[in-house]
């Protein structure tokens, strides 16, 4: 039998993030370890004292097609994917003169960053990765003789397991887990980019979902104490700035999330004044139900008026505005028990009056995420799976149309308009009731309407005289739009489609209120 040289132990290094890779090169080294890289790794490592050979040593052949073929070759592969425990592939290792590859550090082209900065098609295409996605594959596969390191977070534990003289089983099965959710994280951006960003049915919900988010944040804990929870995103920096305050809990989160959504402005009641250019919009949430929301010129007032639409609701809730809180904001805001505040900026007199309640968590976010989450995918779970929808593009204009015989006042169409903005996001059934910019009474979740009304008009108080209602769907008999008017409200909004609306708009006719119809209704579940 004719002598083989002993298989060389290697390791194979190809990054985009070069962050900690010399010294992870460097503790392989020490060890006899023999460092294989692409070019421009090899490069950075070399630059700092670090030996390595270019990948080509190994497979013989330089990057071809520039650059789009660099490791895809046997010898590579074959280094990462023999079983070590087999005495014949262990021989057809040693015939070849292919080492023994015992760790693979690769991080992949960043197509998401070069597609979030708004990048093109051709550029996008090009920072599509193969050959790393396969050099992770492979070492995933083989994780009992290999260690697969997709990111620096993992060098200095895998380093340390170097140090030791072993590194055991966990942590290379660990780090293939790891491997294996970026790959398909990594998929999920490329075909949803494709999918969102051509020609190609760029209406159409998606042919299968791919749920493939990192880790952003684990929570405290659940619903419960007793539950643990995460929270997981596709893009981190989405994620609101926590200024101030206690950790995050997975309810916290829930209730943020309800509160942005309220800032946002739907394009129809721009039209009546609900526009985001003249009024600062104010939001309060308890329960993931609103229980106040405003809009005035200024955010002070906006904020004031938001939490005196329901204080005894507010306790404990979480408040949010659309514009920079400033001291004054801030005086108001203390004198309140708040979860969190949430705004696009606080000025430093702010800082220093909210910073002053220990726990209470201050939240920075993004001025365009409000509308952000109005138009994303929407995503719940259902029966093991996962429900998923959005807004068709392709579908006809929303409309409102007078069927009173009155036609609203100034006043009552900018009321029925922020009436209207405002229950889209109140659980069916919903009712909201608004008076010169506020809202005055909502009830959501209710199983029958004219109950909604009853409990939003009850809510309301005096303040329902000469306000506007607005109904999530339409009132299927008369005795909703009755309960609201003898409340005292003098514009109602609703959508049409009952069989009884003859009857409705009858009712409205009879006791001389304007009453509007949407072509749209906004059920939420």
């Amino acid at each position: 039998m004719p002598n083989t040289p002993p298989v060389r132990r290697a390791a194979l290094f190809s990054l985009s993030d070069k962050t900690g890779a010399d010294e992870l090169a460097r503790c392989l080294d020490e060890r006899g370890v023999e460092i294989y890289a692409t070019s421009g790794t090899r490069a950075y490592l070399e630059e700092r004292g670090v030996r390595a050979r270019d990948v080509e040593d190994l497979s013989g052949f330089p990057p071809l097609f520039g650059g789009r073929v660099k490791t895809l070759h046997p010898k590579v592969f074959g280094a990462i994917l023999y079983d070590r425990a087999d005495p014949g592939q262990v021989a057809l290792a040693k015939k070849h003169a292919i080492p023994e590859i015992v760790a693979v550090a690769v991080n992949l082209y960043p197509f998401e960053a070069t597609v979030a900065r708004g990048a093109g098609l051709e550029e996008a295409i090009e920072q599509i990765d193969v050959g790393g996605v396969a050099l992770l594959r492979a070492a995933a596969k083989n994780f009992e003789h290999v260690a697969v390191l997709t990111h620096p977070s993992q060098y200095a534990e895998y380093r340390a397991a170097v140090q030791t003289g072993a590194v055991p089983p966990a942590l290379r099965r660990t780090l293939a887990i790891a491997a294996f959710e970026r790959t398909a994280e990594y998929d999920a951006a490329i075909s949803h980019y494709l999918a969102t960003s051509g020609e190609v049915l760029p209406s159409a919900l998606p042919g299968a979902l791919a749920l493939t988010l990192p880790l952003a944040k684990r929570l405290r804990y659940g619903t419960n104490p007793q539950e643990r929870a995460a929270f997981y995103l596709d893009r981190v920096e989405r994620l609101p700035e926590q200024l101030h305050g206690k950790a995050l809990s997975y309810n916290n989160l829930l209730d943020l999330d309800a509160t942005l959504r309220l800032l946002s402005r739907a394009p129809l009641g721009a039209q009546f004044g609900s526009d985001r250019a003249r009024f600062v919009r104010a939001a309060v949430v308890k329960h993931a139900v609103p229980c106040g929301v405003a809009q005035r010129s200024s955010v002070a007032v906006a904020v004031r008026e938001a939490l005196r639409a329901d204080p005894v609701s507010a306790y404990g809730g979480i408040v949010a505005a659309d514009a920079a809180v400033d001291g004054e904001t801030a005086r108001t805001l203390r004198e309140f028990f708040l979860e969190i505040v949430a705004a696009p900026e606080f000025d430093r007199d702010a800082l220093a009056i909210l910073e002053a309640k220990k726990n209470l968590r201050v939240m920075r976010f993004s001025p365009t995420l409000p509308d952000e989450l109005a138009h994303e995918l929407s995503l719940r779970s259902a029966l093991g799976g996962v429900l998923a929808e959005n807004d068709d593009p392709d579908a006809p204009s929303e409309a409102w149309r007078v069927v009173s015989r009155r036609d609203p006042s100034a006043q009552e169409w900018h009321d029925l308009a922020f009436a209207w903005d405002v229950v889209r996001h109140v659980k069916s059934n919903g009712i909201v009731i608004v008076r010169e910019g506020t809202t005055r009474g909502i009830c959501a979740g209710q199983t029958n309407r004219v109950s909604a009304v009853q409990i939003a008009a009850q809510r309301a108080g005096a303040h329902a005289a000469g306000a506007a209602c607005a109904s999530d769907g339409f009132f299927p008999f008369a005795d909703g739009l009755e309960a609201a008017v003898g409340a005292g409200c003098t514009a109602i909004i609703a959508p049409g489609g009952s069989i009884r609306d003859d009857e409705v708009v009858a009712a409205a006719d009879r006791r001389g209120v304007a009453l509007l119809f949407s072509n749209y209704r906004y059920f939420t579940h």
